[in-house]
């Protein structure tokens, strides 16, 4: 049987268990956390429990590209904003990016599985190509992740010390816009997360296959992991310069509080002249940001891949 380009796992890995065995018998109890999740809920565990792990990780370092989204800094000034905020704000704004990123994480991966299960049934026969129905399903998946674009907004209202004094936690933040703007001004920069989310899962799952098939034979569980780390790391990399300035433009429309919504377009030209019609200013903060997805990346699709096979 072929495999698609577009499976979750490289055709080189071994069977979910494979390497959980000593001695013939397994490490854990035979088909018991498999059973409780379903054949499909093990999905969505593994991708929210996997970036769980990576939020707790990553976040100062998100802190830091955020304050160079939002101001244009060097790295130096946004670490010394966040010096001069003390140690005790440092994960202020953690608790939206953890609900949020376990969640859409949970969402990218159960429902692409979910989407391609569904999708392959209903074209079954059709000659429509595999790549194709898993490419639609990816882009579904990043679409309906669009949905908690709430968690990203107060994310970046706690993020900006603008705010600081105005929002004093998650509750509070959400609280205030719900009762003196409403459901709408939750879902601030909406635009660029949708042109961001359904294009980059296409990618991500598209090409994930292919590029751990590039990558050195492993003959252990380590190599394994390795190679997903690599694998992840480098897509995850590749796909955040490719998206950087819809994220500036998301940073740039959700720190706004009230008033008119701007169009997607009109917010870049904004930030393009502020800075001066210049690509490197544009891109500032990229260079951290590419570091931080490698990291970040590399952690969630390893520890994706690693509790698949212990489930």
């Amino acid at each position: 049987m072929a495999v698609s380009t577009m499976d979750s796992e490289s055709t080189r890995s071994p069977p979910p268990g494979a390497g959980l065995t000593k001695g013939g018998s397994s490490l854990l109890p035979d088909g018991i956390l498999g059973a409780r999740l379903g054949s499909h809920g093990k999905h969505y565990v593994c991708g929210s429990m996997a970036a769980f792990t990576n939020i707790l990780v990553t976040f100062p370092i998100q802190k830091v590209l955020f304050r160079q989204q939002l101001h244009g800094v060097l790295v130096t000034e946004a670490v010394q904003q966040l010096q001069r905020d003390g140690l005790r704000n440092l994960y202020r704004g953690l608790l939206p990016p953890l609900l949020q990123k376990s969640t859409t994480v949970a969402i990218m991966f159960g429902l692409y599985e979910d989407f391609s299960r569904v999708l392959q049934k209903h074209v079954c026969g059709s000659g429509v190509p595999e790549l194709v129905t898993r490419s639609f399903a990816a882009a579904l998946a990043g679409t309906t992740e669009a949905i908690l674009t709430p968690f990203e907004r107060v994310q970046t209202l706690l993020q900006d010390h603008r705010h600081h004094a105005r929002f004093n936690n998650t509750a509070h933040t959400f609280r205030t816009l719900l009762t003196e703007y409403g459901v709408r001004e939750c879902y601030r920069g909406l635009v660029p997360v949708l042109l961001r989310n359904g294009p980059s899962n296409v990618l991500f799952f598209g090409l994930r296959g292919p590029i751990k098939e590039l990558l050195p034979q492993a003959n252990n569980k380590a190599g394994h992991l390795v190679n997903d780390f690599v694998c992840g790391g480098v897509l995850g990399a590749a796909l955040s310069i490719m998206f950087y300035p819809l994220n500036v433009v998301k940073a740039r429309a959700q720190s706004q509080v009230g008033g008119a919504f701007q169009p997607c377009r009109k917010v870049l030209l904004t930030v393009w002249r502020e800075r001066g019609g210049s690509v490197v200013m544009l891109f500032r903060g990229a260079h951290l940001n590419y570091h931080r997805s490698l990291i970040s990346w590399g952690i969630i699709n390893a520890t994706y891949e690693l509790l698949l096979k212990l489930l």
